[in-house]
């Protein structure tokens, strides 16, 4: 249940966060936070991560939809059993809802943390696309450590 909790808490955020930006800020608007390092700037990506399937709204309704049952399912069965699993799929849980929300709503993922990593202008991204993120890199770190112990019980 504390990673549903988790799920909700990261679309909240979210979908505050978002519609902040989509009813203050004018489309391309951007407010320094750090300056040439981090900026709020309204956004709006018709894709998926990077930008990459404009437009192709009905494929993300469907791929979003299977992963949201594929993870309840993970959840209900295996999260109980590892922490590191159940916050992993829960920030992923609430980050998959957190866009489709946007999709099914706006047609368009507000996106609005705009940073630029050592020069680099890194794609403009929101809560819902850092929890899914971190949700993954957390979920692969799991995957690694259960490797790990495997090989060392093999041994």
């Amino acid at each position: 249940m504390k990673y549903y909790l988790l799920a909700i808490v990261i679309i909240i955020i979210d979908q505050i966060t978002k519609w902040i930006v989509a009813t203050q800020m004018t489309l391309g608007e951007s407010i320094p936070v750090i300056q040439d390092i981090i900026y709020i700037t309204s956004h709006r990506n018709k894709g998926a991560a990077f930008g990459i399937l404009q437009g192709q709204m009905w494929f993300f309704y469907i791929i979003t939809i299977i992963v949201i049952i594929g993870i309840v399912y993970y959840m209900q069965k295996e999260a109980k059993n590892s922490r590191l699993f159940g916050v992993s799929l829960g920030l992923i849980l609430g980050g998959a809802i957190g866009n489709f929300i946007d999709r099914l709503f706006r047609g368009e993922v507000v996106d609005f943390v705009n940073t630029y990593p050592f020069g680099y202008n890194f794609p403009i991204f929101n809560v819902a696309d850092s929890a899914l993120c971190i949700g993954v890199g957390l979920l692969f770190i799991k995957m690694i450590g259960d490797e790990r112990r495997q090989k060392k019980e093999k041994k």
